[in-house]
Formats: C-alpha cells, structure tokens, sequence
C-alpha cells in the first residue's frame, strides 16, 4: 500500500512524478506541473467542432487522479454517505443495435454480464454523482478536491504531445496505451471498425493495466468517458484561457472526454468532446478527480 505523503516515481521516460494520496482509502493523486499547449482541434463531427484551436495556460501545478475512481472507491462513498443516484443505466444491445436504458442496472451492475471488480473504473455515474463524490472528499480530508476542468483534462492527456492521439500519430498504437474498441471486443452489433491491434480486454479493464503517458497519468484514453466539470459551449469562448472551467454557457449539458472500451477510435483523440445531461448514466461513463495544491 502507498504510504501517506509523497511518493517520487521515476517514468519509463526518465521523468519522475510525485505521487501522493490524503487517506488510506483516498485516490492516489498525480502532481500535474504548470505549462501551456494548444487546446483543441480545427475540425471535427458534424455538430461537433472541436475549435477554435487557442494556447492554454496552465499557470499552477494541480493534482489529478492517476487512475480513474475505482468501484471500491465510490462503492467506500456510498457506505459512507448513503448516496443514492439515479436508477437505470444505458447500454448497447448489440442484437437490436440500439442504446437501451434498462433500469435494472446500476453502478453496481452496469452490464458487463458479470460483477464488476473492485479494481474496475466504477461507470454508470452521472455527473452529479461525481460531484457528490467529490464533495464527500472535500469534507472528508478537509482538501479541495474537484473534478478536472475540460483544458486540465486535455493538457494532462496530451502530456506534452500535440499529436492526433496521445500516443502518436497511429491510432494501431492504441493497445499499448488505452482500453479502446479494438480486435478483443470485436462485435458485429456494433456499426464502427475497431483498431487491428488488442488489448486483451473485451470489455471494461481493471486501472493501471496499461503504459502510464508523460505525466504518470493512466487510462485518460479509453475505460470510461469522464466527467469534467465545464458546460458545453461549442465553438470554445475565447475565455477562460487559463485552465479554469468554463460554467457559463450551455450548462444544460457537461463536457466528457476520452472515450471508452467501446468507442470507436476517432473518438479517442485528446480533442474529441463529449456532451451529455449532467444526470446522464451510461455503462461506458465514470469520472476522474482533480484537487487544488497549496500556492
């Protein structure tokens, strides 16, 4: 088990990363250093511009989850809280090739077929969940834990790349990095191509299971859409520039980024935005947290 405090951890890429966690049960948080990038992508879905393209400045270091929230961490927020979310949870049928809500399911019973693991990214949570999460954190610890702004989100993703993907420029380098549709969960029910490569996971697949990216970080591809806490304004207002969370305009829907085990992979880049109701529950949605770090 990771000790309380401080952890320094040397990178595959020479980096090291400071890694740290405020309670025994808490997430491990990842400090993500100040910097710029170029947010965003000139292009995109019909209905879905990803642009204008804008340099972000990320002026302080903050902290981000280095994994996704387990099923066992939200499953501790529920013992302790009694929260209670929405009932139902959306889902594909492959046989019918149809989203289907099914109210039988839940975070508990998201439809894999099967209990999902302790270890797994816990999914059918809304972002209203998400934030009740992360409040129960901010009592609990007394820190100022959040959700990930949409430009935090991205600048940590992208962890210094400016490529298409995170990884690089070829989507087939997909299984080193993420959880992604691919040759393992290959299904004809499903109307988009997956990736050549594998992963070995056909469905969801336990945290930390693949190549962390620059920053230490793991799974900000793939496994689960997250949360972010920004509303959805298509084009990009020229502000915030700074790496806050824009929650002025389009709040009827919250912003999700990185896809997950079953999106197609187009939709994996570091720039593809997602838009959903905040009291959305799909099988493929969970969040990751972020946390203010002392000036």
């Amino acid at each position: 088990m990771l000790a309380l405090g401080l952890l320094a951890i040397s990178l595959l890429s020479g980096c090291t990363t400071t890694v740290f966690r405020d309670c025994p049960d808490c997430p491990q948080m990842v400090v993500v250093p100040p910097g710029h990038f170029r947010m965003g992508n000139d292009g995109g879905e019909k209905d879905r511009y990803e642009g204008p393209t804008r340099g972000v400045r990320i002026v302080r270091a903050f902290a981000a989850g280095r994994f996704e929230v387990t099923q066992k961490q939200y499953a501790t927020f529920v013992a302790a809280t009694g929260h209670v979310g929405g009932k139902g949870c959306n889902v594909w049928r492959s046989a019918t090739r149809t989203l289907e809500r099914d109210l039988t399911l839940d975070w508990r019973n998201p439809g894999y077929g099967r209990a999902p693991a302790d270890d797994e990214p816990v999914a059918c949570v809304s972002w209203n969940d998400a934030q009740a999460y992360v409040a129960w954190l901010r009592d609990r610890t007394g820190k100022p834990y959040r959700l990930l702004t949409e430009a935090e989100w991205e600048y940590a993703a992208r962890a210094g790349s400016d490529a298409l993907y995170a990884w690089g420029g070829d989507p087939e380098q997909a299984c080193r990095y993420a959880n992604v549709y691919d040759a393992a969960a290959s299904d004809p029910g499903i109307p988009w191509a997956p990736t050549k490569c594998s992963d070995r996971y056909p469905t969801i697949a336990p945290v930390g299971r693949f190549a962390p990216n620059g920053f230490g970080l793991y799974d900000m591809i793939g496994n689960v859409w997250e949360w972010v806490e920004d509303c959805y304004a298509m084009p990009y207002p020229s502000e915030p520039a700074d790496g806050r969370a824009q929650t002025t305009t389009g709040c009827d829907r919250r912003v999700s980024r990185g896809g997950a085990w079953r999106t197609e992979i187009i939709r994996q880049r570091p720039a593809f935005r997602g838009r959903d109701p905040a009291d959305l529950l799909s099988g493929i949605f969970g969040f990751r947290i972020a946390r203010d770090l002392p000036r």
